[in-house]
């Protein structure tokens, strides 16, 4: 049968005209055999709800579902198994109660064992591209009769073991698409299976984090972990409870602080696998949006956070948010943050794609008036010497936010305009030109001399080749009258961008052909 389920997905030659209308296509043998295969599940299915004599035929079921012949085969199956599942559950045959004979306890039992073996089929299934989409919805609708119908007292109880099992094969072998869906469909909207998803979620990751975890488990877990964009903010924005809540007061599932600390505990095991480098760089990139909001001790991070800042590149500059937040909300002591964030400056920061994000820190970081001026001196003349090199994109972003820091702190303004005082130094100047006191390889920014330094560098850009360029690095040489420039109408610019507003050469075709006939001769 294999055989002939790998020749139903060729393409069948297609009959002729004629032939469509004379001749009607008769069913193939495997399409008999389908049919009667589900034919005899149904009549299965029909004997075990007539009569508990008729209770041997889950097994026959369940081996069909287990070695199908088909995927139809098994879906058929496993659909026809919890619809008598879900009878047998509401009516109680699942459940032991007080009174109960002996022979009937040992039917409850063996029910319960083929209730078992039934789940673990759908978690198979589940692990199967073809079958994964039924699987999942079978494996929810047959979670959620369980927490309400099997259990032997009236006490809120949650299938927590079966929902381990499900949430396991999502991330140890489950596809994109499966795992969207159950984010999408039950994770983002009950607060119950949000509240549990986190908790099976980090005991799976804690026992993997001994051994060396594959790659694809660190990613489909982030997956599932990164689906929110929002962390519910009340009670009333955890979403409905898949099962009905509990009645009594004070559960967690009920309360929103117990929800963020399971979320907390599952992101705290997914960062100890000890993610890649690029892994790193994704949960960075969400870390002050949407996980550090879960967190209800964010100090917690610090170590992930001061590791990534140490690790230099991109992966710092994606650790600057975190590390600032913790420092401003969380008096985080981290004594050499500015000397580490003025060694991100290097040739290739203005040419990062992430140049625009690190600006924007960047100004948050030296707004404070109570910053030492040497320091945002040194800050000030390193950005300006990389804007020698930069791509014009970069440097009308650079140029306004140098403004807007010399209008924060006016101790800087010396370096825009520093002339001789004395006729030896002009005399020095005149005959040996003028030595840069900035010291570019000192790594502590309050020891560059930068404060004594002027800025060459923009006189420089102002004879850019790109008209835009040199237009707006002429704002440093003019008198202060704006009080600020909003650097969000300079951080959205590309190279392409900026180069479009470049106009094209006008060529003069006198001076051309002077050209033409002083290297060439006359014709």
């Amino acid at each position: 049968m294999p055989g002939a389920v790998g020749q139903r997905s060729l393409k069948r030659k297609q009959p002729k005209a004629s032939e469509k209308a004379n001749k009607r296509a008769k069913p193939t043998s495997d399409d008999e055999d389908d049919n009667s295969s589900q034919d005899e599940i149904l009549r299965l299915e029909q004997e075990i709800l007539e009569s508990k004599k008729n209770y041997n035929n889950i097994t026959t079921i369940l081996d069909l579902a287990q070695n199908g012949q088909d995927d139809d085969t098994t879906q058929f199956a496993l659909v026809s198994l919890c619809r008598v599942f879900l009878r047998l559950l509401v009516s109680g045959n699942l459940t032991r109660k007080s009174g109960q004979s002996e022979k009937d306890g040992v039917v409850v039992q063996w029910l319960r064992t083929r209730f078992g073996d039934y789940k673990q089929t759908i978690i198979s299934a589940l692990g199967q591209e073809n079958t994964a989409p039924t699987a999942l919805t079978l494996a929810m609708r047959v979670l959620q009769a369980e927490g309400k119908y099997l259990k032997d007292t009236d006490e809120y109880s949650f299938p927590t073991n079966f929902l381990r099992d499900v949430v396991d094969k999502l991330v140890g072998n489950g596809s994109d698409d499966i795992r969207e869906e159950f984010c999408a469909k039950y994770l983002g909207e009950y607060a119950d299976i949000r509240f549990y998803t986190f908790k099976v979620l980090k005991d799976i990751l804690s026992t993997t984090s001994a051994a060396s975890p594959e790659e694809s488990m660190f990613d489909n877990a982030f997956d599932i972990l990164s689906f929110f964009e929002d962390v519910p903010d009340s009670v009333e924005d955890m979403g409905d409870h898949y099962i009905d809540a509990p009645k009594k007061k004070g559960h967690p599932v009920t309360s929103l602080n117990q929800q963020k600390r399971q979320a907390q505990e599952a992101w705290l095991a997914l960062l100890k696998l000890g993610p890649s480098r690029e892994q790193r760089k994704r949960v960075l990139q969400i870390m002050t949006k949407s996980i550090v909001p879960w967190f209800t001790k964010p100090e917690l991070l610090m170590d992930f956070l001061t590791d990534s800042y140490d690790s230099g590149g991109a992966t710092s500059l994606l650790a600057l948010s975190g590390v600032f937040y913790l420092i401003q909300e969380r008096n985080l002591d981290y004594p050499s943050f500015y000397q580490k964030l003025y060694s991100l400056l290097d040739t290739d920061i203005l040419h990062s794609k992430h140049r625009s994000r690190f600006i924007r820190l960047l100004d948050t970081f030296l707004s404070s008036t109570h910053l030492p001026a040497a320091l945002v001196a040194s800050f000030i003349k390193r950005i300006t010497r990389l804007c020698i090199g930069a791509p014009p994109a970069a440097i009308v972003v650079v140029i306004p936010w140098i403004y807007n820091l010399f209008k924060k702190h006016p101790l800087c303004t010396f370096m825009m305009h520093r002339v001789p005082r004395t006729e030896e130094e002009m005399e020095t100047l005149e005959n040996e030109g003028l030595e840069d006191p900035f010291i570019a390889d000192e790594e502590d920014p309050m020891e560059t001399c930068a404060i004594d330094s002027c800025l060459w560098e923009v006189v420089q850009l102002q004879s850019h080749y790109h008209p835009n360029v040199a237009t707006i690095a002429k704002i440093i040489s003019e008198q202060f009258t704006k009080q600020a420039y909003n650097l969000e109408d300079f951080l959205d610019h590309s190279y392409s961008s900026v180069s479009q507003t470049l106009p094209s050469p006008q060529i003069n075709p006198q001076v051309t052909n002077v050209v033409l006939v002083a290297r060439y001769g006359a014709v």
